[in-house]
């Protein structure tokens, strides 16, 4: 049995990068940049005016003003200013030669026919100069970054309508145990409906990768054997849940090592998720999850989700931040590190009422999990801890 620590270490580790390839621009968004991309313009393009006004030149602000012309945006100025005359300019307008200043136009007041005087004693210049932003060739974004909405709009404005991403990895599902049924199934006595796979599939798919569902293995070797080959196949992650532990039935590890995986680890100094497998088989990545379903879902989020982003280019690290404990936390066994579902208020931290790696129910209300080192059998009230956000 290894820490944690070490496990993370040897999954981040095994990880190579998939592909690049060309998606459109609408469609990147969760995948990552697979290249540095630079501005092909400055930003502004021009000296724009901040605000509805107009353009003048600072030294005439005490005089009466002459409006010359009226400049929307989008549209080039005609007209230079020269001393005791000014442009009005709209939001965004390119402010025309001649100006250092546009006055905003609720102060302004129109004194005749194309005449206006600036009737407050000072203001700001109110232009977004050439280049303030970005220069050209500039690097705006790098590469492994994940595309978000905001890089979505710095990819457009420097006009990548095609960014080269990394390709989304295959990830391959099986559930395993002939207790289980699928979701639209009736259990009889001794069955129960597969949720695991369903909650894999969502997982997969808030990671932006692309989830395939394979079915379940029945409990024998011929079974397990038969549909990990297949995932495999057409695959680049194969999850498995179940069969990883040390029941009569559990036949994971044995398959494994005769298909030619190399078994990395199979026992983790976790709770939940002590019986978890990681192997690979050249650039191909197989997980053996525990079947309980808090199990299964813990160890996505800390071991698989990494990976699935490591081989998408980019550096996962989930949002955390520190708050004390609303109430003291105690457990009798400190041989494992523990992770717990928690929910926050008050801006502290109220561990969620739990029964086990079963009861998924109490991660419905979770907004997090804290992690309770190996050793450590209580966290007292106030005491500052890390949640990782889910």
């Amino acid at each position: 049995m290894i820490s944690f620590e070490e496990a993370y270490h040897i999954v981040i580790n095994a990880a190579q990068k998939t592909a690049g390839e060309k998606v459109e621009l609408g469609n990147s968004l969760g995948r990552v940049l697979a290249t540095d991309v630079f501005s092909d313009m400055d930003m502004p393009p021009f000296n724009k005016s901040a605000v509805d006004g107009y353009a003048c030149r600072r030294d005439d602000l005490a005089a009466e003003l002459e409006v010359i012309e009226t400049i929307p945006a989008g549209k080039s100025p005609e007209k230079q200013i020269t001393p005791g005359k000014c442009s009005k300019v709209m939001t965004g307008g390119m402010v025309p030669e001649g100006a250092d200043i546009v006055i905003m136009v609720e102060d302004v007041l129109e004194t005749g026919s194309n005449k206006i005087r600036y009737v407050k004693d000072k203001t700001s210049g109110n232009i977004c100069y050439t280049g303030e932003d970005i220069r050209k060739h500039d690097k705006v974004l790098e590469r492994g970054t994940l595309i978000r909405p905001q890089e979505i709009a710095v990819l457009a404005s420097v006009g990548v309508a095609e960014p080269l991403v990394y390709k989304q990895p295959v990830v391959g599902i099986i559930s395993t145990g002939d207790e289980l049924v699928e979701p639209q199934q009736t259990p009889a006595i001794s069955q129960i409906r597969n949720s695991n796979a369903a909650q894999l599939v969502a997982q997969v798919k808030c990671c932006h990768a692309i989830p395939a569902y394979f079915g379940i293995a029945r409990d024998t070797e011929a079974s397990t054997r038969e549909m990990i080959i297949k995932a495999l196949e057409a695959s680049d992650i194969v999850l498995l849940t179940g069969g990883v532990s040390m029941g009569d039935f559990d036949y994971v590890p044995k398959v494994l090592n005769e298909i030619g995986f190399e078994i990395k680890f199979k026992s983790i100094a976790v709770q939940p998720g002590r019986p978890t497998v990681f192997a690979t088989r050249e650039g191909k990545y197989l997980f053996g999850l525990p079947g309980n379903p808090v199990s299964s879902f813990v160890q996505f989020e800390l071991l698989v989700k990494p990976l699935i982003y490591q081989m998408m280019g980019n550096d996962f690290r989930p949002m955390g931040f520190e708050l004390p404990m609303g109430k003291t936390y105690s457990r009798k066994k400190a041989k494992r590190k523990s992770f717990l579902p928690v929910t926050i208020k008050n801006s502290k931290i109220w561990p969620l009422e739990y029964h086990g790696s079963a009861h998924i129910h109490s991660y419905i209300y979770a907004d997090g999990i804290i992690a309770v080192e190996i050793g450590n059998t209580t966290l007292e009230e106030g005491e500052l801890v890390h949640v990782r956000q889910i």
